[in-house]
Formats: C-alpha cells, sequence, structure tokens
C-alpha cells in the first residue's frame, strides 16, 4: 500500500510489521514511522487529543504507547506543543493514522516527525483488543518490529522482548532530566522564586508558574539541598518535584533531598512522579498498578470538598496510603487529599504540619482538561503564609 502525499509530494509505502507481547500475543500490522524494531512496556492512553504532547512527555521514556482513539495525526505536529525537546515514547501503536493534517497550526504530518526522531511504529492493528488485553493481563514488554525485522520468526521477536528491560526497579529520572539548571522568568513582577526538581518536567508545568508571577530555576535530578538553597541569598519560597518516568522504589537521593525540605518547612507541591516520592519521604509504601491511568478523562474526587474534578494521567505506580484515617509520619500528620473515582488509587496527598502537598496527576494538563489549575493556586497561598509567618518573626 501507498500512502498519498499531500500537495504533490510522493506518499509513503507500508511495510509488514509486527507487534509482539511477552506473554506471546501478536498482531500483525504495517509501519508507522520509522522502520527497525524497538522494545518497551506497553501502556494505553485514552486520550482521544493531545498526541503531541503525549510523545514528548518524558514520562513516557521507554514506554510503547497504544492509542486508544482509532484515529490519530489529523491534527499533524506544530512548534509550540512539545512538551520536551524531544520524543520520549520508544515507539507508537495506532488503529487508523491520518492520511494528512488538517489543521491550521500544523506544520508538518505527525508521521514525518516520528520518522525524523527514529521513532518506531505500527498501524492498522486491532487496538481495542490490544487495549483489552492489557487490561486483563496488565501492562508488559511489547516490541514493535518492522521492515526486514518484520520477516524473522516469532519466536525469535519473542526472546528479544522478553530480555528487554522492565519498568519494575528502572532508576529513569537521570536519563531525562535537564543536564544545566536554567531558569523561567516570572511574567510581570516575580512574586515568589521556586527550585523545581527536574525529574521530567514538562515544558507547560515553569510556564504556567511563571504565569502566577513564580521566578522557577530548573536544577537537573542529582541536585543536593545546597543547590536548592542557593537559587535565592536567603534560599527559595518553595520547592516543586516534577512528573517523571521509572519507579518511585529507586529514588533514594531524590527523596532524601526532599525529606530535608520538609525538615525546613520550606512549602512543596509535588506531581506525578513527585506525589510518589512525598509518599515515601513520608514512609508509606509505592506498587505498580496493573496497567496504569494514562489519558485526559480521569475523574479524581477531592475529598475536602467533594468536588470531581476530570484530569489528565500518565502513571504507572502508585502511593500505598490508608484512605480511612490521618497517618502519623515523621513529618507530623498526613492524609490523602484526592482519590481516583475508578478505582479507589491514591491521587494526592496533604502534610497537616507542613507545608506540603502533592497530586498524582497532571495539573498543567496541556491539550487536556483545566480542571486541576487551582493546585498552582494553592501552592501560591503556601509560600504566601510561609512569607507573612517570616516577617512576623522578623
Amino acid at each position: 500500500m501507498t500512502v498519498p502525499g499531500r500537495d504533490g509530494r510522493p506518499g509513503r509505502r507500508r511495510e509488514p510489521a509486527v507487534l509482539v507481547l511477552e506473554d506471546g500475543r501478536t498482531f500483525r500490522g504495517s509501519s508507522y514511522g520509522a522502520l527497525g524494531e524497538t522494545v518497551g512496556e506497553a501502556v494505553f492512553s485514552t486520550g482521544m487529543t493531545g498526541y503531541q504532547e503525549t510523545l514528548t512527555d518524558p514520562s513516557y521514556h521507554r514506554q510503547v504507547i497504544v492509542m486508544t482513539a482509532p484515529h490519530v495525526g489529523n491534527t499533524g505536529v506544530n512548534g509550540e506543543d512539545d512538551e520536551s525537546t524531544r520524543i520520549w515514547a520508544a515507539g507508537y501503536v495506532v488503529r487508523d493514522p491520518a492520511l494528512r493534517a488538517s489543521n491550521w497550526r500544523a506544520t508538518r504530518e505527525l508521521e514525518d516527525e516520528l520518522v525524523d526522531q527514529g521513532v518506531v511504529g505500527v498501524c492498522e492493528v486491532d487496538t481495542r483488543a490490544l487495549t483489552r488485553h492489557l487490561r486483563e493481563r496488565g501492562s508488559m514488554r511489547v516490541g514493535l518490529f518492522s521492515g526486514d525485522a518484520a520477516g524473522r520468526p516469532v519466536e525469535a521477536l519473542l526472546e528479544t522482548v522478553r530480555t528487554g528491560p522492565g519498568m519494575t526497579g528502572a532508576a529513569l529520572a537521570a536519563e531525562v532530566t535537564t543536564s544545566e539548571a536554567y531558569a523561567v522568568p516570572a511574567v510581570g513582577d516575580a512574586r515568589f522564586t521556586v527550585a523545581a526538581i527536574d525529574l521530567g518536567i514538562k515544558a507547560m508545568t515553569p510556564h504556567l508558574m511563571a504565569q502566577r508571577g513564580i521566578e522557577v530555576h530548573v536544577l537537573p535530578a542529582s541536585a543536593t539541598i545546597d543547590d536548592v538553597l542557593a537559587v535565592e541569598e536567603h534560599g527559595p519560597d518553595g520547592v516543586f518535584f516534577s512528573n517523571g518516568p521509572g519507579d518511585p522504589a529507586t529514588a533514594e537521593r531524590e527523596v532524601a533531598l526532599l525529606r530535608e525540605v520538609l525538615r525546613r518547612r520550606i512549602p512543596f507541591f509535588g506531581i506525578c512522579f513527585g506525589n510518589q516520592l512525598l509518599g515515601r519521604a513520608l514512609g508509606f509504601g509505592t506498587y505498580k498498578l496493573k496497567y496504569g491511568h494514562r489519558g485526559i478523562n480521569q475523574p479524581v474526587m477531592d475529598r475536602a470538598t467533594g468536588k470531581v474534578e476530570v484530569t489528565a494521567h500518565n502513571h504507572g505506580f502508585a502511593v500505598d496510603a490508608p484512605l480511612d484515617r490521618e497517618s502519623d509520619t515523621p513529618f507530623g500528620r498526613a492524609r490523602v487529599s484526592h482519590v481516583c473515582l475508578n478505582d479507589d488509587v491514591v491521587e494526592g496527598l496533604e502534610c497537616l504540619d507542613v507545608p506540603a502537598y502533592s497530586v498524582q496527576y497532571h495539573p498543567e494538563a496541556a491539550a487536556g482538561p483545566h480542571d486541576a489549575a487551582y493546585l498552582f493556586d494553592r501552592f501560591i497561598e503556601l509560600m504566601t503564609s510561609r512569607q507573612h509567618q517570616q516577617g512576623e518573626n522578623a
């Protein structure tokens, strides 16, 4: 099959491709994106829009994304919506790729971007059946093979998949973090200064903080408490831990840093991976979900108000904290502040005796719902309260 081009450009020829799960199930389809092979953790995303933001989210590092939306690529890609400097997904699986982009903001085709960045994909497979399989069996390793690689015996392909790295025990923050610290200036007058630890940060996060008058100093995942305190003469007004990939059980250095932040009572806000690390810093465990939460339509309840928010998620691990009571921790009392209405997974933590809170989902939600954007304002409230206390004690 030859895919029609646009504006007279030559079409791209589809090659045979095969998707092989580690439990032996296979799906045959056609090539999409770069030709070759890739192995990663198979996860499905339920978002109907925002595939560009999804692909460039560092939290998807070493994961093969299966899109539940059947038609992908119709809005193309542009130079404004990337959440990082590259595509982090290990592979991409879609059912029906768009023949051409049709959107006034599009500057190129999605498949051209996948080819240029070497992202191997598969199309023309039954993604509904694949998603149901992952829901029943759980996320697992998967291999995508196209072109010459697809012609190898399935037994050999399955061996390649089963010898690939798993997500449990994977320490990945160091692979996606910034190599050097940088600052995102506040829009207008700077009211606060925040040290943001980049564990896989998305571009929209410091942007939304900057809009609220926060000067954001983004630090590498290897930052120490001295690095954090050095962003301002008297230390930052707050500390932020970002989203990111990998198993939170491996993040000993980051957890140690967070405990130092809590001891100093510096206002703290964490999202996604940052929520899991706050849980660990408070003494809770973490565990791997069967198939995780990924998409922009997950219902979460704020337990303090009873309000239900539609939220954007991308996590395969969760915090193991009690829902029915407050917990005593090394830093005072803490409680579960938010819970997923689909499965009662912990979606937020709140400390009652130190200024710290976190959520498991993504309040910045580029291309997603904006129900949770108020959480950035709550961070400002914490920092304002601390400034007032310091002024009274001066």
